[in-house]
């Protein structure tokens, strides 16, 4: 047997999907097998690999053993004469396994092989080719000089940005993402080090396989997609904590001990300084517009004091006013905004106004009940609600003009967007898009399929054709493409995506006959991938409005409970439930069980939709249930669920 390829797979299913179909292809007239850990998945991966792909060896772990142990349990039953780890949030061209071996095969040096790997939108990923973490290779990472001097042989070793991307080259580290390795190198240097749980295991046995006599590659001449590439970790302080204390056991294990300890020390340094600036960075942006907003409209209520107060209403307003009685408005008009979505991306003036006139509600209430003489203007409340509603919308406006960050109107950044397949296929997309309510602005579909002309109902949306690609994204001005998995194969994919030289546009994949469009733009979470179906549930304000609910609820329950709780079939189970969904850890309505977790957006909850369907043959039926329940969110229908149902807030 030629090759074995080894996936090891944790709740990414339509990932997973996608990466088996062109896993497939690609092992076409190649005498292989083709393995999926998975290590435990809640997502219904198992059930998909069992049903969609049978002949597929598939190991499911009842826990999670880590990508080490995982790799592990397949490589010590594998019989190919080479063996791919390979991720499963990954596309393969249809040639990919057939060059990578062939130039195995005529370089009997080589004991490992990675490949030019890029990510959702089509750019190069640096982590295809890496060269050994020295301590002074880590230095130079750990303060920037790498990401300063990309292109030094000396400060850019940890990428070898110096090495030309289109060309093959001998390496020293290869990435877990696609590491293809000889089977006899591994029976020489060993397996995966499973002291490695997650991160720093492929530079491990990289750099073993070198030990061991061998040569480790990057060829250039087949591309992979990468949806998630490292830049989506860098952001999360438990990222920066694994990795570097992986690259500790790293040095630990094959540096000398002044090394090591010189290693070690630099590592530490470095957690502390990057989980640092993350978590700055991370307060950074959450606070710095808020306190932007805050302080305007705090230097324009001064500004309508003083004029109020000389001008038409003579009258003398203490310090007090403009130290705690002003500063309590801002306060209120930013909380009741941020409730209102005018916080989200991408910018929406509209929600901001809507926070504030809401804010404006509660003070007057809060202003009605208040003793005489803490009772000031009226007018300075309304006049500042004006002024807060102007300066914000300038404040917006500029920060759209001058391109800031991501801070977009929401009306100006509606995507155009074009689909790449045949008509047929076309039409299923575009239909599913509008069910799932995406209201991006259709311009066309690109075909080489000669029987368009045939079809009444797309004539007029025929953009052209395939070799035409680059030069229709330009005139139309696209920035959003979806390419039909059922009719291109993902050699023509990747090569469209690399005839555009821009990370404005993102790329997306519908596989043949599924519900789901897969993309990503490696740094967005919820960019990963699109289920139609299951899209309100996600919206930022929704989220919070049900976070909000299930606390008020939960209080209110609490408050309550000598009576509400006579009306529980489990006494015991109502109250553990109060304090799980008080902590997040449950919603008052959500998904049924672990198992049925199709999507992110919905935790386990109390209720569910679908509650009343309990037989198993009725599965589809109560996740289109959850699904629907999802897609035309209200807080309304948590509200009714929970008090037509008290007496199973218990169960």
């Amino acid at each position: 047997m030629k090759l074995s390829v080894i996936i090891v797979n944790y709740n990414v299913k339509y990932f997973l999907q996608q990466c088996l179909q062109s896993v497939e292809k690609a092992c076409k007239g190649l005498s292989s097998e083709i393995f999926v850990v998975d290590n435990n998945s809640k997502d219904g991966s198992v059930e998909m690999v069992q049903e969609l792909f049978p002949d597929i060896k598939l190991i499911a772990n009842k826990d999670n053993t880590g990508f080490s142990k995982a790799n592990n349990q397949a490589m010590r039953i594998a019989q190919g004469e080479y063996v791919l780890l390979l991720n499963p949030d990954t596309v393969v061209e249809e040639e990919t396994f057939k060059k990578v071996c062939n130039f195995m095969d005529a370089h009997s040096a080589a004991g490992g092989l990675g490949v030019y790997m890029i990510d959702g939108k089509g750019n190069f990923l640096p982590e295809s080719k890496r060269g050994l973490p020295t301590p002074a290779v880590a230095f130079y990472k750990i303060f920037g000089l790498s990401s300063l001097f990309p292109k030094s042989k000396i400060f850019g070793k940890y990428h070898l940005g110096y090495l030309d991307k289109n060309e093959t080259h001998e390496i020293e580290i290869l990435s877990g993402a696609f590491m293809l390795m000889r089977k006899a190198a591994l029976d020489k240097v060993g397996l995966l080090d499973e002291d490695y749980f997650m991160y720093g295991e492929d530079i491990d046995l990289s750099y073993r396989i070198t030990q061991g006599g061998y040569k480790n590659y990057y060829f250039a001449d087949t591309k992979i997609i990468h949806y998630k590439g490292e830049s989506t970790k860098k952001s999360s302080v438990n990222y920066v904590i694994v990795f570097y204390k992986a690259m500790v056991i790293f040095a630990k294990k094959h540096f000398a001990p002044g090394g090591a300890a010189l290693f070690s020390f630099l590592i530490n340094m470095a957690i502390w300084l990057r989980a640092g600036l993350a978590i700055s960075k991370r307060i950074v942006e959450r606070i710095w517009l808020p306190l932007v907003d805050a302080i305007v409209i705090y230097l324009g209520m001064m500004a309508i004091k003083d004029y109020w107060s000389i001008n038409v209403n003579v009258a003398h307003y203490p310090p007090f006013f403009m130290q705690v009685v002003v500063p309590i408005y801002i306060g209120v008009w930013i909380v009741s905004s941020y409730l209102n979505g005018g916080y989200d991306l991408p910018v929406r003036v509209s929600a901001m106004i809507r926070g504030l006139l809401s804010g404006t509600i509660v003070i007057l209430v809060g202003y009605a009940l208040l003793p005489e003489d803490l009772r000031f203007s009226r007018a300075l409340i309304l006049f500042g609600t004006a002024w807060a509603s102007f300066s914000i919308a300038a404040i917006r406006l500029l920060l759209h003009a001058t391109g800031f960050r991501k801070y977009r109107l929401a009306d100006a950044i509606k995507k155009r967007l074009m689909i790449v397949g045949d008509a047929e296929e076309s039409k299923r997309i575009l239909s599913m898009l509008m069910m799932g309510g995406n209201n991006n602005s259709f311009v066309g579909f690109v075909s080489d399929d000669n029987n368009v002309k045939d079809d009444a109902s797309m004539q007029n949306f025929h953009l052209g054709d395939t070799s035409s690609f680059a030069d229709l994204i330009s005139v139309y001005e696209i920035n959003e493409v979806i390419f039909c998995g059922k009719n291109l194969s993902s050699s023509s994919i990747i090569a469209m995506m690399g005839t555009i030289d821009s990370s404005n546009i993102e790329y997306k994949i519908a596989p043949p006959e599924s519900l789901f469009i897969i993309g990503s733009n490696s740094i967005n979470e919820n960019g990963d991938f699109y289920f139609v179906d299951v899209a309100n549930i996600n919206n930022p304000v929704n989220k919070r409005n049900k976070r909000l609910f299930d606390i008020a609820m939960s209080v209110t329950l609490l408050v309550t409970s000598p009576i509400t709780i006579l009306l529980t079939n489990k006494k015991i189970g109502f109250l553990q439930n109060i304090f799980q969904v008080l902590l997040g850890v449950k919603s008052w309505v959500g998904r049924q069980s672990d198992e049925e977790k199709i999507f992110k957006g919905l935790k386990k909850g109390v209720l569910s939709p679908a509650m009343m369907i309990k037989s198993e043959s009725h599965e589809s039926t109560r996740e289109r249930l959850n699904a629907l329940y999802a897609k035309d969110f209200k807080i309304w229908n948590d509200l009714k669920l929970v008090i037509r149902n008290l007496k199973f807030l218990g169960e």
